[in-house]
C-alpha cells in the first residue's frame, strides 16, 4: 500500500490491484514456493509428544491450563492429559500414563526443544537431560528432537491441539482435574474408535497392526515420584507448594521426608511412621488435616508419664515415691517445676534430714517446697553444725 501512495504521488495510474497482480507474476516481495513433503512412519517407529496451553472453564473459574498430548504416527492413536504447570515431573507422569494407555512404547519419542526434556543443543545435536534420558531407557525408547522451525517434523501431534480445543474443550466444563481428565480419557477412546477422512481409516484398527511392533512395557511400572525435606512448623503442617498438609503434633520441630506422587503426598518421619495425604493438584494456598492429627477441643496432648524428673527422684531415693505422687496431684506450682525443685533438694542435702523433713512435710499435708527446703535447713543445722559440748537431737 505504501508503493502504490508513492507510484500515484508521482502520476502513475494504476489500482491497488494491478500492482498486486503485477508484483505476484514477477514474483516480487514473495518467498519461492516450494513443494510440500510428506513423512512416512511404520509401526511403532514414532510417537511424538508436545503440550499446548489452553483455555478452559474448572470449578466454576476460567482459567489456562496446560494440555500434553501424546500421538503414535502410524496409527494415529491420540491421548492427552491436563495440567496446572508442565514440568520434568509432570512429563514423566504424563508419558507413564501415555505408555500405558497406548500398551507399549514405539522406539523414538518427538518432541520440540522444551527445557523440560533437553538438557542442551537443538534438532540432531540435542542432548536430553540425564534424568530423562534414564527414564526412556526404562521403556525402551529415545528422545528426539526436530530442528528449530521445522514444525512440520511434529505435526502428528501438532495438529491434534486445535482439535481438542474446538471439539473436547469447547463448551465443557469440569469439576476438577480429576473429572477433567478422566473426561479427556473417555474422549480419546471416542476418537479413536471413529473413522479419520484424512487417513480413510480407523485409529484402533490400525493399532491393532502397531501394537504388535511395540516394545512392551515392564513387568513392574515404578511410581514417578519426586523428594522433598521439609521442617514440620510450629502449628504442625508440612509445607509443599504452598499448600500445608497436617502431621502428628510430636513430630513439631523435626525435619521429614516428603515423596510427593501423582495422587498422593507421603510425609515420613522415620521408617515405621509415615504420613498419607491426597495431592492438591496445584498450589492453592490450602490446609489438609487429618482428623487424627489433632486433639479434641479441650484436651492437651498427653504427656510422657513419669517424668523424667520423676524417674532420678524415685531412683535416688525410693521412700520419696509416695510423696512425689502426692506432690504431683498437690502442688500449687506446675508439677514439671516443683519435680525440679525436689530433685535438686536431694542432690544437695544430705539424706537424712531429707527423709526426715518429707516424712513430717507428708504427715502435715505439706506440699509447699519451700517451706520443706526450710525444714530440711533446721534439721540439717541441729545435726551437723554442733559447738563442742552440745547434745545431739539423738542423745
Amino acid at each position: 500500500m505504501r508503493v502504490h501512495e508513492e507510484l500515484t504521488a508521482v502520476g502513475a495510474e494504476l489500482s491497488y490491484a494491478a500492482l498486486t497482480a503485477f508484483c505476484r507474476r514477477h514474483g516480487i516481495g514473495q518467498a519461492p514456493v516450494v513443494p510440500a513433503g510428506r513423512y512416512e512412519f511404520e509401526p511403532g517407529e514414532e510417537m511424538q509428544h508436545d503440550t499446548s496451553p489452553h483455555p478452559l472453564e474448572l470449578a466454576g473459574k476460567k482459567r489456562r491450563v496446560q494440555t500434553a498430548s501424546a500421538v503414535l504416527c502410524y496409527s494415529r492413536m491420540l491421548f492427552f492429559q491436563c495440567y496446572p504447570t508442565f514440568q520434568r515431573f509432570d512429563c514423566k507422569v504424563f508419558l507413564t500414563e501415555a505408555l500405558r494407555y497406548f500398551s507399549g512404547a514405539a522406539k523414538r519419542v518427538m518432541i520440540d526443544n522444551t527445557h523440560v526434556v533437553v538438557l542442551r543443543g537443538t534438532g540432531r545435536d540435542m542432548t536430553p537431560v540425564p534424568e530423562m534420558a534414564a527414564f526412556g531407557e526404562r521403556f525402551g525408547f529415545e528422545f528426539a528432537a526436530h530442528e528449530i522451525g521445522d514444525a512440520n517434523r511434529s505435526a502428528r501431534v501438532e495438529r491434534p491441539f486445535r482439535f481438542i480445543e474446538n471439539n473436547f474443550l469447547a463448551g465443557r466444563a469440569f469439576s476438577g482435574w480429576e473429572d477433567l481428565n478422566r473426561q479427556a480419557r473417555q474422549w480419546c477412546d471416542k476418537v479413536n474408535g471413529t473413522y479419520k477422512k484424512h487417513i480413510r481409516a480407523v485409529p484402533r484398527e490400525l493399532f491393532a497392526v502397531e501394537r504388535l511392533r511395540l516394545k512392551p512395557l515392564p513387568a513392574w511400572i515404578p511410581e514417578v515420584y519426586r523428594l522433598h525435606e521439609r521442617l514440620v512448623d510450629v502449628e504442625g503442617y508440612v509445607a509443599l507448594h504452598t499448600n500445608r498438609y497436617s502431621v502428628p503434633v510430636d513430630w513439631i520441630g523435626r525435619r521429614v521426608e516428603v515423596r510427593e506422587t501423582k495422587d498422593k503426598v507421603e510425609i515420613q518421619l522415620d521408617a515405621r511412621r509415615l504420613v498419607a495425604h491426597r495431592r492438591i493438584a496445584e498450589a492453592e494456598h490450602q490446609r489438609v488435616m487429618l482428623a487424627e492429627h489433632r486433639p479434641r477441643r479441650g484436651e492437651r496432648a498427653p504427656r510422657p508419664d513419669p517424668h523424667p524428673e520423676e524417674k532420678l527422684i524415685v531412683t535416688a531415693a525410693p521412700e520419696l515415691a509416695e510423696y512425689v505422687a502426692a506432690l504431683k496431684q498437690r502442688s500449687r506450682k506446675v508439677v514439671t517445676l516443683a519435680l525440679r525443685q525436689l530433685l535438686r533438694l536431694v542432690r544437695e542435702y544430705p539424706r537424712q534430714p531429707l527423709l526426715g523433713a518429707v516424712r513430717e512435710a507428708s504427715r502435715y499435708g505439706l506440699y509447699d517446697l519451700d517451706r520443706v527446703e526450710r525444714m530440711i535447713l533446721r534439721r540439717v543445722t541441729r545435726e551437723y553444725f554442733l559447738l563442742d559440748g552440745e547434745p545431739r537431737e539423738d542423745d
